[in-house]
């Protein structure tokens, strides 16, 4: 398979389509209903049209690209479940039984899953892409997460991988992760990019209690001190606080942008995930589609700061990419309003007005 440069690729990233949005607009006015009365599914399906750049486009095959990583900030006492899990839902991945496998069917999507840097010795399977950039990242707490060299591996296989499922066929491709620890590394990258202080952007995680939420936000404020990140430079970020899985799935994000298909983001990690690749090269944010927003509290900041306006407010805070299979409904419903409604003329339904 080839491998993909982030520089590349983030130069491969274009405007939508301006000529297709503006023909599927016209198409929403022409449909047999009130013009508008679709509300955001006709917004959606406009975004889609850009995106392909098809006046009608159509929507066949639909991925799950699940990351997975741990990470060494776990060793300060910031998690409610040991490191060990993280191996142990890989495996759940893998056998069908998680939510992620549940939802993934339910809707008809593939689910892809990644080890980018689990810390237990996983089996081999052909079900599982081991990339295994590091044996979970180091402590952010103690000095920065990962090498340059491997933030930046992570965004380039991240790209290879989102290119290979593209390849295969994939229209739209959502966002999962697993890692006991992530919502840490996803509050240290928010914080940092957003300009928020970190008990702004810290929540519950897996089940904390608000004293240890509060322990949380002060590991996370003495690893910014600490590694004194650039904001405004998304592998700099990556590298300080973030988390090998966080790094792949941006590099999913700005690879699935550069062949035009569709993101769908899940929650509070891949929203992180979301603001690196943004961070990097803006222009991604017009091939995203906000599945949900997390209740997780730094999730709306992430969201905001990338201008995305979630789809569904489920009060979820799993990740897995739920959020992200559940909103493909969603997507994939707009597209076909759009291509498969009658017109007024088609029908011989009188427009508004007349008579």
């Amino acid at each position: 398979m080839q491998k993909f440069s982030l520089e590349a690729t983030m130069a491969n990233i274009k405007q939508l389509d301006g000529a297709a949005m503006a023909k599927a607009r016209e198409r929403q006015d022409m449909l047999t209903k009130p013009a508008g009365s679709l509300g955001k599914l006709e917004d959606i399906s406009v975004q889609l049209a850009g995106i392909f750049g098809r006046a009608v486009p159509e929507i066949k095959s639909k991925v799950v690209i699940l990351a997975a990583g741990d990470h060494g900030v776990v060793a300060d006492g910031v998690s409610a479940y040991p490191q060990a899990v993280t191996a142990q839902m890989v495996l759940n991945f893998l056998r069908g039984g998680a939510a992620i496998n549940v939802l993934a069917r339910h809707v008809g999507a593939r689910v892809v899953i990644i080890d980018a840097g689990v810390a237990s010795d996983l089996p081999h399977s052909v079900e599982l892409i081991s990339l295994s950039i590091g044996k979970g990242t180091a402590n952010m707490a103690k000095g920065p997460a990962m090498s340059l060299e491997q933030a930046r591996r992570c965004l380039e296989e991240g790209i290879t991988i989102a290119a290979k499922e593209i390849e295969k066929g994939a229209d739209v491709v959502g966002t999962g992760d697993m890692g006991i620890g992530n919502t840490t590394a996803a509050s240290a990258v928010t914080s940092v990019i957003c300009g928020k202080t970190p008990l702004k952007v810290t929540g519950l995680g897996t089940g904390i209690t608000e004293e240890q939420r509060k322990h949380k936000a002060k590991v996370i404020e003495q690893a910014i001190v600490l590694n004194r990140i650039d904001p405004t430079d998304g592998l700099d970020v990556l590298a300080k606080v973030g988390g090998f899985e966080i790094g792949v799935l941006a590099g999913v994000i700005l690879g699935t942008a550069a062949a035009r298909r569709v993101v769908v983001l899940d929650g509070f990690i891949s929203g992180a995930a979301g603001l690196i690749a943004y961070t990097l090269c803006p222009r991604v944010k017009d091939y995203i589609i906000a599945a949900h927003v997390s209740v997780e509290q730094g999730h709306i900041s992430a969201l905001k700061h990338m201008g995305l306006e979630p789809v569904l407010d489920l009060k979820m805070r799993l990740g897995e990419g739920t959020g992200a299979a559940l909103a493909m409904t969603i997507v994939e419903g707009a597209a076909r309003c759009l291509a498969e409604m009658a017109t007024f003329g088609e029908a011989g339904v009188s427009e508004k007005g007349e008579s």
